[in-house]
């Protein structure tokens, strides 16, 4: 039987590790949740795509009924519930957990908030537009935001859930763009005009989620950059070393 390895989460470090893993003798389950996440996932050979959100009860059965080598932890550093679920599930079922972290961006010249709600503080004793792309899930948090239709611009991902979201809290239209990422710097430095953005707010995404071209983009643009900290410092294994990690136990 081949041994079984189970990737959770659809971020590009996640993507880059499925590709490495299409040519080993290995039976590859990535979960991923929605549908939009699996459409981003090339199909291989040994791998099956799951398009579903679990709960500890659900993660708890797949352990026991696929009895993974390893588990790794590809989700975005900000999906702190997710992980801490998939560390419960892993330890309760005596399962190999590896957690893939993304790196944290290099200081730059920008404003760091602990939280969304201190952002929004923040952004209510500034002036001028704002161009949000901190995702869909925490749009609600910045219709605190004084005169948030006017003043914010926000960029999702081309999901009918997002835009939906988005319409309902009663951002404008106009002022909606939906695309997948990372982006470059042109194409951040072009929006950022569009709006006429004084300010940009991120998370901090890492590297390979194109933190480093927002900063650049926002210091071109003339913006500021703020950026939501991250809740915890983690603790795990780089891409290099999961990677090596993989090559050691699975590889012909």
């Amino acid at each position: 039987m081949k041994p079984v390895i189970w990737l959770i989460g659809g971020t590009s470090e996640g993507r880059a590790l499925i590709k490495a893993l299409a040519n080993f003798n290995v039976e590859l389950f990535v979960s991923v949740a929605t549908d939009y996440g699996a459409e981003l996932i090339e199909k291989q050979d040994n791998l099956t795509i799951l398009a579903e959100r679990m709960d500890l009860e659900k993660m708890q059965a797949f352990l026991l009924e696929h009895k993974p080598a390893c588990v790794i932890d590809a989700t975005h550093p900000y999906a702190t519930i997710v992980t801490a679920t998939v560390q419960k599930a892993c330890a309760l079922e005596s399962t190999k957990y590896l957690r893939l972290l993304r790196p944290v961006g290099e200081a730059g010249d920008y404003i760091i908030t602990k939280d969304f709600s201190e952002a929004v503080e923040l952004l209510n004793n500034l002036e001028g537009n704002i161009f949000l792309t901190t995702g869909s899930k925490n749009l609600k948090d910045f219709t605190g935001v004084e005169n948030y239709k006017e003043r914010i611009a926000l960029r999702v991902l081309p999901m009918e859930s997002s835009l939906q979201s988005a319409l309902e809290l009663g951002y404008k239209p106009a002022n909606i763009v939906c695309m997948q990422g990372p982006f470059s710097k042109e194409l951040n430095v072009a929006t950022l005009k569009k709006f006429n953005s004084k300010f940009m707010v991120t998370k901090d995404s890492g590297e390979m989620g194109g933190f480093l071209e927002k900063v650049a983009a926002a210091q071109e643009a003339g913006a500021k950059l703020i950026v939501i900290g991250r809740i915890t410092e983690e603790q795990g294994e780089s891409y290099e070393e999961i990677l090596k990690y993989l090559r050691d136990n699975f590889a012909d």
